[in-house]
């Protein structure tokens, strides 16, 4: 039914009133949207675990929308996707893609290029140069072979199918390299570098498609002087922008960030765009353009993503690629001879850039296996190449066949990037080194010769002052103590679907450790950074920054790599809550949420090394820091507490730190009885207490326990308040010390060998039972408590499995405790029962 476009209207006056709302512009425009997010949506969730990038799942949603799928009930398309429609659709989408190629600029550094070297280039140049000969020739090919191909002039089409197959899509490739934590690899800094490469020169040649192609058909009739025109005012444009524009925007970026340049900047991305369609090229390279025109890396670059990336990237960058979808109908795929079609199309276009990328990385001495990765890497298309797809039919240059058979040759090559690469090539992750896993083997040998090493995870400036100050404690140390500390700060950042944390990548250094670099004085923009750095001038602290970017799911993969590479002693995070206030009313509480309370669990299970938490309440900030700081260990006994005290014992030496070391020690048992602690797991993993399963020689640790405090009596008094209490309810005893407001900080051990006293509350309903029984009573909100708190673990691999649920069991006279020494008569009770 033909629809007369100036009839439409924007709204219904409602249903009451007997209208449609399906048949108005706006009404519809808002169901399509809809429809499109939920199923885009519901599909990347399926997708995720094969970690597949967005783009896959929008393609996908939008043919399965289309004539493809739904669309052959033509009443549904009809209704929901009207041809009239289409126009409206298309032009919201096109709004979202002008935003998207401005973020697409302003995240490409052509620095970077520079900086890639002779190697990248040589790989681009190869990656572009054989698939683009390759494109072409199939161009011949499907020009005898599908019908209405050959209508288009040679040029335009020749042009068109050499960028199809040549492209390499940058945005899609940083995602996919840092879900496979390769960004940071030779691989993976190569790929970068030779796709950002690859994007310009693909810009350049799809300018110089479209100015060939004009409005498709009769195309080769067409005076040759128009796209001579066409491309010089093109270059006119571009020297204009990179001349007298860039200059601009770099005064702009200088000054203080305000609302009206930010208004004037999104202005000038639609202006751009206007000039480039008026001089017949398309609108997106003008937004491109002035994308990198724009400053990198400054405070004016992150506003301009703040505002801009989540509506477009979240709302209509969808639309465009799902109205790529709605375009491709799959049945004109008809026959043999056109699906063979297709699989000619995707075996030119793997085989070209694959090979090619492949022979270049060999004669550049990159081992075999990273040379294929790199061309398999390189063949990566998705967001880029639909663009590129998309303009092609829009100037007619593309049928709806040959549409049809490029989309589905990117979507193969795209979803077969991540299998590919996971399957043949694995960074090479340096093999376990002897290393000083625990401060207790730290203090027991020449320390001098190696150094303290920790490794500090930071979320953002909150947590800066509070580690610096628990550094400086911990760093402190005489006689076999004394030694020079080293400090790794990784800033932990979520790797989300937000493209600017791809940003980051520009900053890489090529270790392949997670975004490693040293300091250069004057070129830090993180406030982080800076305050580390000022840090490490101030004492004979080494401090080296690093940035893991990587998803909550896998980020302890990194944090536990970088402790193994780097011989790590103790690594120490921030808890997930954040407090600040006095512990009253005025108290308020910053939560990160579930995802990096995973990443601590995580870490605290995998650690090669000793892992503290910090529990932060304003330790080392604000008014209540004092030039003397209060420290408190309460020690109850285990491996876990051992740690705290060595710790201690580092602290003590500190001339500015006051520590006191508070023993509980167990009244006489009435009646023989123990508290022993079984599996039960009926209860919640969240709510319930794990205790390590490992064989424990209860008489042992007790000795050790006594060892262990009689030592740090003998060496630090005079220097260090000890103190005794007895258990009659450490619960209260533990509450009280918390607040107090006597101390600081309080240092507890984790308790996964937990005394008589701390099994018995395994019982409790724990709030955040990876800190352990005492613990979670310091880190509970709602009871008042006022110190920060570190709870440490002490590294033993043989205490890595623990059991997540327990429960309180009496009985008589326990002479064995999970193999802690009874033989064999105590059987299968001995094997299950433990403390």
């Amino acid at each position: 039914m033909a629809v007369n476009i100036t009839s439409i209207t924007t709204s219904s006056n409602g249903v009451w009133q007997g209208d449609n709302p399906l048949d108005y512009a706006f009404p519809l425009l808002i169901v399509q949207t809809t429809l499109i997010l939920a199923l885009s949506r519901f599909l990347a969730f399926l997708l995720k675990p094969l970690r597949q990038p967005k783009v896959i799942a929008e393609i996908i949603g939008g043919i399965l929308l289309g004539p493809s799928a739904l669309g052959r009930n033509q009443d549904y398309l009809h209704r929901i996707f009207p041809k009239w429609s289409t126009p409206i659709l298309e032009s919201v989408a096109s709004i979202g893609l002008l935003f998207f190629l401005f973020l697409v600029g302003l995240e490409l550094n052509l620095n970077s290029i520079r900086r890639g070297g002779r190697r990248a280039l040589s790989i681009a140049t190869a990656g572009i140069t054989l698939p683009f000969v390759s494109g072409v020739g199939v161009a011949f090919v499907l020009r005898k072979s599908v019908d209405g191909a050959d209508k288009v002039g040679y040029g335009p089409f020749l042009v068109f199918m050499g960028v199809a197959l040549s492209i390499t899509a940058f945005p899609v490739l940083a995602r996919i390299l840092a879900e496979l934590k390769l960004l940071t690899t030779r691989v993976g800094e190569t790929a970068m570098a030779a796709a950002a490469f690859n994007d310009v020169a693909a810009w350049i040649l799809l300018a110089l498609a479209v100015a060939l192609a004009g409005d498709g058909e009769g195309g080769e009739h067409k005076s040759p002087l128009i796209s001579v025109w066409v491309l010089l005012s093109g270059v006119a444009f571009v020297t204009f922008m990179m001349v007298v524009i860039k200059p601009g925007m770099t005064w702009v970026a200088r000054r203080p960030v305000g609302e009206a340049y930010i208004c004037l900047t999104l202005a000038g991305v639609m202006v751009s765009g206007f000039i480039t369609d008026l001089i017949g090229i398309h609108s997106i390279f003008g937004a491109f353009v002035f994308g990198l025109t724009i400053p990198k890396g400054g405070e004016f670059a992150e506003k301009l993503i703040e505002r801009i990336e989540d509506f477009v990237m979240g709302l209509l960058l969808p639309l465009y690629f799902a109205s790529s979808g709605l375009k491709t109908d799959v049945a004109k795929i008809r026959g043999l001879e056109a699906w063979g079609l297709l699989v000619l199309v995707i075996t030119t276009a793997c085989a070209g850039k694959i090979v090619g990328t492949f022979v270049v990385a060999m004669l550049c001495m990159i081992p075999a296996r990273e040379s294929l990765t790199l061309g398999v890497l390189m063949n990566t298309k998705g967001l880029v190449e639909l663009i590129v797809l998309n303009i092609g039919k829009e100037r007619k240059v593309l049928n709806d066949e040959i549409f049809a058979i490029l989309v589905l040759m990117s979507l193969f090559t795209t979803f077969m990037t991540t299998p590919i690469v996971m399957s043949i090539y694995k960074p090479v992750r340096g093999g376990s080194t002897k290393t000083h896993r625990r401060l207790r083997d730290f203090c027991s040998v020449d320390s001098s010769k190696y150094g303290l090493r920790i490794l500090a995870g930071v979320h953002g400036p909150g947590n800066v002052a509070s580690l610096i100050g628990l550094i400086e404690a911990a760093g402190a140390g005489t006689g076999a103590r004394k030694s020079q500390l080293k400090l790794y700060v990784m800033r932990l950042v979520e790797l989300t679907e937000r493209s600017s944390s791809i940003i980051m990548v520009q900053r890489a250094r090529k270790n392949g450790l997670p975004f490693i670099n040293r300091f250069r004085r004057g070129q830090s923009d993180d406030q982080v950074a800076v305050a580390f750095e000022a840090y490490a001038q101030l004492g004979r602290v080494s401090v080296r920054p690093t940035t893991a970017i990587s998803s909550l799911s896998t980020m302890h993969e990194d944090i536990c790599h970088m402790a193994e590479a780097k011989r790590v002693t103790m690594v120490i995070l921030p808890f997930h809550k954040l407090w600040r206030g006095e512990g009253g009313a005025d108290e308020t509480m910053e939560d990160m949420g579930n995802g990096w309370r995973g990443v601590n669990q995580r870490v605290l299970k995998n650690s090669p090394c000793s892992v503290a938490v910090l529990v932060d309440r304003g330790f080392g900030i604000g008014p209540t820091s004092t030039v003397t700081q209060r420290f408190c260990i309460l020690f109850f006994g285990g491996p876990d507490d051992r740690e705290a005290l060595e710790l201690g014992a580092r602290m003590a030496e500190h001339p500015a730190v006051n520590l006191t070391v508070i023993r509980f020690v167990e009244k006489d048992k009435v009646g023989g009885k123990d508290v022993i602690l079984r599996p039960s797991p009926e209860k919640c993993n969240e709510q319930s207490y794990s205790f390590s399963t490992a064989a424990m020689n209860r008489r042992k640790e007790k000795e050790l326990d006594e060892t262990a405090t009689a030592e740090f009596k003998s060496r630090y008094e005079g220097l260090v308040e000890y103190v005794e209490k007895a258990a009659n309810n450490i619960v209260e005893g533990v509450l009280a010390v918390g607040k107090s407001g006597n101390y600081d900080l309080v240092v507890v051990g984790l308790g996964r060998f937990p005394s008589t006293m701390v099994a018995e509350l395994a019982e409790w309903r724990a709030e955040h039972p990876e800190l352990g029984p005492i613990g979670d009573i310091l880190a509970s909100s709602g009871q008042g408590i006022v110190s920060s708190v570190l709870v440490i673990q002490q590294h033993d691999i043989a205490h890595a499995d623990e059991v997540p649920e327990s429960k309180v069991v009496n009985r008589e006279d326990p002479t064995t405790v999970n193999g802690s020494g009874g033989g064999p008569s105590k059987g299968r009770e001995a094997a299950d029962d433990f403390v």
